[in-house]
């Protein structure tokens, strides 16, 4: 056989390969929406982004536009939280959820955040979800690229939401560190990242009175991740005036962080 057959050959093998595959993802779309939602929904959460990437049907039911896939999601992942009961109307300064994908993302955060960090705060689990969307306001706050609010701000506005929600001073203050901590633990590892920290850096702490002012905890996180996570990311300059930030900031600093 020629190598023009055999090329040919091979094609049409292949163009038989996608049609058997295109034949089976057809045959699973035929499953009415109800079903494959109930479907997908008993899944594992972590599965969904590769779900969503099967076909465009599939990628449909996961976005945010497809509210009966997020509906049935809260109704089995979070009975309590099914049916819309957060303090009307909505109290403190951060916005509004304004669909189900949004209300089931915080409630997941919130899951998680206080798994890895077991608390004695004794939370109603309606409130979870205002904890989870405080999350999402506050890492969307320090992305932004183009004049993003002082973090004494954001602070001082997450303090609010919570009191406005009734909360103590003190509850307050520890649901803000607690959510500081989570997100400045999952930042994405790039160049936006560092920049952003460098700025929280130097930004520091105004005087304000308690619980307005950030955590010692937080503000040595920031410092932290800086020093060890995005280490490589300096050059001799910023390193050394970040350096000199950071002993200002705490009586002991750890060995770790010296040495460029």
């Amino acid at each position: 056989m020629e190598e023009g057959d055999e090329g040919r050959e091979q094609n049409k093998r292949d163009e038989e390969e996608e049609e058997e595959e295109e034949e089976e993802v057809s045959e699973i779309g035929k499953v009415p929406d109800d079903v494959l939602i109930e479907i997908l929904v008993r899944g594992g959460i972590g599965e969904w982004e590769q779900i969503a990437c099967v076909n465009k049907h599939w990628a449909n039911l996961l976005s945010s536009h497809c509210e009966c896939f997020w509906q049935a999601a809260l109704s089995y992942h979070y009975p309590l939280m099914a049916v819309p009961s957060l303090p009307l109307p909505w109290l403190g300064p951060i916005p509004l959820p304004n669909n189900s994908k949004t209300r089931f993302t915080a409630l997941y955060i919130t899951q998680r955040i206080f798994a890895s960090h077991p608390h004695n705060l004794q939370l109603h689990h309606h409130f979870h979800e205002i904890v989870g969307h405080t999350y999402l306001f506050l890492k969307h706050q320090l992305q932004l690229f183009i004049m993003p609010p002082h973090s004494g701000i954001l602070h001082g506005i997450i303090i609010d939401q919570f009191i406005a929600c009734g909360k103590s001073r003190d509850i307050a203050h520890q649901l803000a560190s607690r959510i500081w901590l989570a997100v400045l633990d999952n930042l994405d590892d790039n160049h936006h990242s560092f920049s952003m920290l460098k700025r929280l850096a130097h930004e520091g702490d105004v005087f304000l009175p308690f619980p307005y002012t950030r955590s010692l905890e937080v503000q040595w996180r920031v410092f932290e991740k800086l020093f060890t996570d995005f280490r490589d990311c300096f050059n001799q300059s910023d390193y050394y005036d970040m350096l000199a930030c950071a002993k200002s900031r705490f009586q002991h600093i750890p060995s770790s962080w010296l040495g460029y």
